[in-house]
């Protein structure tokens, strides 16, 4: 196993603590020098926020570890493509690099919907998807068939 599956699979635990607390579940963890430090689950129902996606929390939380807005070298590692608010955050806050697991066809802001990342900001993120991909899609496809059903 590689480091990248290694990050993605944490991210993949935290999905699943969103998924049985009948959150979206979607997961994220951020690195920084080899070290994880900080992990986020979606909490948009506990905390009844619009912006309690798990992207947005774990940056808040990298942030006051790294005691800084800027985020410059650290990777972020989430287990769906994020939204435009969350892939803005992502490159506002400096961020080196992204892993995604799974593209989102519906809302997703880095290829699934369109590409926020193809305008020409101040700051550039390195982008990689399909990491734990199939892990990923399961998760939600069963998490929204278990809605649905309900």
């Amino acid at each position: 196993m590689n480091d990248q599956t290694f990050y993605m699979g944490e991210a993949l635990k935290e999905a699943n603590k969103a998924y049985h607390k009948n959150e979206v579940p979607i997961g994220c963890v951020i690195v920084y020098q080899d070290k994880i430090i900080s992990k986020a689950h979606n909490k948009r129902v506990k905390k009844e926020s619009t912006t309690a996606h798990a992207e947005i929390i774990a940056i808040e939380k990298a942030n006051k570890v790294i005691g800084s807005w800027r985020l410059e070298d650290c990777d972020i590692y989430v287990t769906l493509e994020p939204c435009a608010m969350c892939a803005g955050a992502i490159m506002q806050a400096r961020m080196r690099h992204l892993y995604f697991a799974a593209s989102d066809p519906k809302s997703g802001a880095l290829g699934g919907k369109f590409n926020l990342y193809k305008e020409d900001f101040n700051h550039t993120v390195g982008v990689t998807c399909g990491i734990l991909e199939s892990e990923s899609k399961q998760l939600i496809q069963t998490f929204f068939k278990k809605l649905r059903e309900k």
